[in-house]
């Protein structure tokens, strides 16, 4: 099985998905695998597996922070694509009466 090193702000959406499904709460000590790297630092990871690859993913406050607000970072974004969703629609909307009356008074 492949095994990498990430952190976490390079996961894709799917990965991202399963981490905060590992994790749902955080993850404790019994869950941190430490090692040294190449140039004799400390680096303290989660383990994240999928089908063919074990993904080492690096801890640190960001991680801690990203996972315990998910699902707040979620709703946000959800609300923010909503809300961008029915600005676009209402200018359709409006483009399309515009184009209606400017038809209206060719027709005059």
């Amino acid at each position: 099985m492949l095994r990498k090193l990430v952190d976490h702000k390079k996961l894709d959406h799917s990965l991202v998905s399963l981490l905060i499904e590992t994790y749902p709460h955080g993850y404790g000590d019994d869950d941190i695998i430490i090692f040294k790297n190449l140039n004799g630092e400390i680096i303290e990871t989660v383990e994240l597996k999928t089908a063919d690859t074990i993904y080492l993913v690096k801890i640190s406050k960001s991680l801690s922070n990203f996972i315990a607000n998910f699902e707040d970072n979620v709703e946000k974004e959800l609300e923010h694509n909503t809300i961008n969703a029915l600005e676009e629609a209402d200018c359709s909307e409006m483009q399309l009466d515009l184009d209606s009356d400017s038809l209206e008074k060719d027709i005059e």
